[in-house]
């Protein structure tokens, strides 16, 4: 047991059930390698040869372990701290990350106006995780690829995408770059609008959205995506390729002025999805108003009497409803209005992901895309999530990262997102859920991941990978500690 990887036939002794998950490293091994890796640390050279050794060894048991059990793929979402650069300190987390039986790990690499890359070699408008001086050169990101192949693990990069993260909203040579509602405000100024600082949703305060029609959005966006991709991750994972969602009754968009289409970029190419004059005149009319009346219609007609029906893409024409009275045809086109407006939110996170995934494309990088299951529903009559998050029409050969995060006591919730992402996704799609919680213990209404992981295979055998969120959540005080020290 000391040296071996524990599947569900090498135990010979009983363990606790949650110790019994297949290839996880039993405690008495794990407290072993550690010891080596603290001699080899200290200059031990003995240690230093055993420590080397026992990392390969691992990484072999590892591979041989998780092919031969169900999933293929166990993955972990993972956020580095500047003091993870201390001697040794990704090394103790790569291990604990192996011993656990994971041969992925997800590394978070652009979150909260900050990207994980040297200040030196960072030509982005965010500034770098590692701010010390004379570290302005350390490579956490190089480093952590490096160190968590060196033990068997596939090592990608996990970036927010069209949350630019707050610092970047207070810019003021960026204000033109966000995301604007009908009343001209950016998901912060919403936010904090007529609510108590003390009301506003925990964890959304520092997310700032971009218009991801602008293309100063996309330029700033590429240079970052670009760098990563140099320093060769096993893959690029998109998260936050929506926008906000909206609080109070606006989490369900029921009107024009509470979509995210108010920015000059976003305006200006939905304009050029006007096909004649008619149409760009009821667009501009229903945009600024959030709404069409007969006396619009009429103006419209009397302007451009050569015109037959107002027209725009996706708009089929229909000779018969030349023979409506305005005062039938009017609320056909408001609906339509509505439908292109939604439409055309949903296309912009939809160019916003392919313009961000291409760099890793070219390369050859696998890419993926995080979403919530629930981001693109139509609710209730004409209504939607506020998120537009139109994740059923992500490219199928992305790799799908359902956030299946409900909590509801079982994996009952759980199982109903999976199963609305299998039903949509076009054959062939590798779907990879992502599952909230820990081994052993239920966190926040939701039952320990061994339970939620054999509901999973008993569901979607077809299933081969499954991550968990997060690392901190299953070691909060090695988190705690790596968070707020000293590096220097």
């Amino acid at each position: 047991m000391t040296n071996s990887l524990v599947s569900g036939t090498i135990a010979s002794q009983p363990l606790p059930p949650w110790t019994q998950m297949a290839c996880q490293l039993s405690p008495e091994a794990s407290q072993q390698k550690e010891s080596w890796r603290i001699a080899a640390l200290n200059g031990d050279r003995k240690a230093q040869k055993r420590y080397k050794s026992l990392i390969a060894e691992n990484a072999r048991q590892l591979q041989e372990c998780r092919s031969q059990n169900w999933p293929r793929n166990q993955a972990i979402w993972l956020r580095l701290y500047p003091c993870d650069l201390r001697p040794g300190g990704l090394d103790e987390i790569m291990d604990r990350i192996v011993n656990k039986g994971y041969n992925q790990v997800y590394v978070e690499v652009f979150y909260d106006s900050q990207v994980l890359l040297p200040q030196a070699e960072n030509n982005t408008p965010w500034q770098s995780v590692v701010k010390s001086p004379g570290l302005e050169r350390a490579d956490l990101l190089a480093q952590a690829i490096q160190t968590g192949r060196d033990r068997g693990l596939k090592v990608y990069a996990w970036l927010f995408t069209m949350n630019f993260g707050y610092a970047y909203a207070q810019r003021p040579d960026r204000q033109s770059v966000l995301a604007r509602n009908g009343l001209g405000q950016d998901n912060l100024a919403a936010l904090y609008n007529g609510t108590a600082e003390e009301e506003v949703p925990k964890g959304d305060s520092g997310k700032a959205f971009i218009d991801p029609y602008n293309l100063q959005a996309r330029e700033d966006y590429n240079k970052l995506v670009q760098a990563v991709v140099k320093r060769k991750p096993d893959g690029l994972l998109f998260d936050y390729v929506r926008y906000p969602r909206s609080t109070g009754e606006a989490s369900v968009a029921t009107k024009v002025q509470e979509l995210w289409l108010y920015s000059e970029a976003t305006q200006q190419v939905l304009y050029q999805r006007a096909m004649n004059n008619k149409g760009l005149a009821l667009i501009r009319r229903f945009l600024n108003q959030g709404y069409i009346t007969v006396a619009d219609l009429a103006q419209v007609d009397e302007m451009y009497p050569e015109e037959g029906e107002p027209l725009w893409q996706g708009r089929n024409l229909d000779l018969t409803k030349n023979l409506l009275s305005p005062q039938e045809r009017q609320p056909i086109l408001q609906q339509e209005l509505w439908e292109l407006s939604v439409a055309h939110a949903a296309q912009g996170v939809l160019d916003f992901l392919a313009s961000a995934k291409s760099p890793a494309q070219q390369q050859g990088i696998p890419t993926g895309a995080v979403f919530f299951p629930g981001g693109n529903r139509a609710i209730g009559q004409g209504g939607y999530d506020s998120r537009i998050q139109p994740w059923d029409r992500f490219p199928a050969a992305m790799e799908w990262h359902p956030m299946v995060y409900k909590a509801c006591n079982d994996t009952s919730c759980i199982l109903e997102d999976l199963q609305r992402v299998i039903s949509l996704a076009p054959s062939g799609t590798q779907i990879n859920p992502a599952l909230a919680g820990d081994w052993g213990i239920s966190v926040s209404n939701r039952p320990p991941l061994e339970l939620q992981m054999q509901a999973i295979r008993q569901f979607a055998p077809q299933i081969d990978t499954v991550s968990h969120f997060a690392f901190s959540w299953q070691e909060p005080e090695l988190d705690r500690e790596r968070k707020f020290c000293q590096i220097n």
